[in-house]
């Protein structure tokens, strides 16, 4: 899946999120949610950018990219990476979940497991050989004790 790996992690979220916009309003198949239930999507879409600033402010503090496949020059193993090893990839996964709630059909929810497929084959699995190259037995201890997403 290397050509997944052309657009950042985020710019796929734009994507997935006009698609299931597009989706909701043009092939919406069914109403899943009713609106008062449909709220509950602000909550999933701010713990997603909670989770997803959270990991970007611990590898601003280590001083390291955030950009996939740039050099790491540190494992980063506190704050919330000591929960899940992908808190940036889990929280723009929640946005998209929580938008897909807010609309509240189908439709909406069809990009979310490409989404997730493509983040997870298309990064998470390369950066994990990546990390395992440079960090070694620190990074093997690190994914026995930290699941991926949660």
């Amino acid at each position: 899946m290397g050509w997944a790996r052309r657009l950042i992690p985020p710019a796929w979220l734009l994507v997935a999120l006009a698609m299931s916009a597009a989706l909701h309003h043009w092939l919406p198949i069914a109403q899943l949610l009713a609106p008062p239930a449909r709220r509950y999507g602000v909550l999933l879409v701010v713990v997603g950018v909670v989770l997803a600033f959270a990991g970007v402010a611990a590898f601003r503090r280590a001083r390291t990219s955030v950009i996939p496949f740039e050099r790491a020059t540190t494992l980063v193993t506190g704050g919330i990476y000591r929960f899940t090893r992908n808190p940036m990839y889990l929280g723009l996964t929640l946005v998209l979940a929580g938008v897909a709630l807010l609309l509240g059909s189908i439709g909406a929810l069809l990009p979310l497991p490409l989404f997730v497929c493509i983040i997870h084959y298309g990064y998470i699995r390369a950066e994990e050989r990546f990390l395992a190259e440079i960090f070694g037995g620190d990074y093997a201890h690190y994914t026995h004790a930290v699941r991926r997403w949660l």
